[in-house]
């Protein structure tokens, strides 16, 4: 099975362009002020709209009201919605757009939790922080995942890059992995080389199962 990629964080046109021509599923647009890949709406439309219609052009949000975000997947063009706070999904089921939802492992009854989630919400399972909702680099409890991933398709987020993505697919076996950080040179803008040799670690891992 193939793993899909998605890349999160996105600010520049030219790192869209080249995501996408390495082979990315999915764009990350972050629209939480508090982070430092925040984008702009027209910004992130101006980006969207040179991207194929088959990459998936996601929206990050943290404790947003669901009106907010449904006047950003129309204005933007988003295909999907990533809620990383403490929102409930109902709420946002008439957004326009299919949904994610982090959640991060710390205990056993966390995977409980999230196997529980509804079906129509695609997981990401992210790392644990206190401050941060996301992007901070940090590894998640890949064995916990593991076993979220055994009984739905996950996303599996949390200080991914280059060097332990392949371990992580193989012990985590997600339908999809997200990575920000692990790809930049610093907040917002992607680092070339790190972004192609963690395309390059995910097509290694491809070629083991073919």
């Amino acid at each position: 099975m193939r793993v899909r990629v998605k890349i999160c964080g996105i600010t520049r046109s030219e790192d869209a362009r080249l995501a996408v021509s390495l082979g990315a599923d999915a764009l990350g647009f972050i629209f939480w002020p508090g982070s430092p890949r925040a984008i702009a709406a027209d910004l992130a439309k101006s980006i969207v709209d040179a991207v194929p219609r088959s990459v998936t052009r996601v929206g990050v949000f943290v404790d947003a009201l669901p009106d907010d975000v449904a006047w950003l997947v129309s204005r933007v063009g988003l295909d999907a919605v990533q809620l990383h706070g403490q929102e409930e999904i109902r709420p946002f089921e008439g957004v326009g757009a299919t949904l994610v939802k982090a959640v991060r492992l710390e205990t056993d009854r966390d995977v409980e939790r999230a196997a529980a989630l509804p079906d129509f919400v695609t997981l990401l399972v992210d790392a644990a922080d206190r401050r941060l909702p996301g992007g901070t680099g940090r590894q998640a409890d890949w064995q916990r995942a593991a076993r979220l991933a055994a009984g739905r398709p996950i996303m599996l987020a949390g200080g991914l890059d280059a060097g332990n993505v392949a371990d992580a697919v193989r012990t985590v076996r997600p339908w999809a992995v997200d990575v920000s950080s692990g790809v930049e040179r610093y907040p917002g803008i992607k680092d070339p080389e790190r972004l192609t040799r963690f395309f390059e670690a995910i097509a290694g891992v491809g070629e083991e199962s073919s």
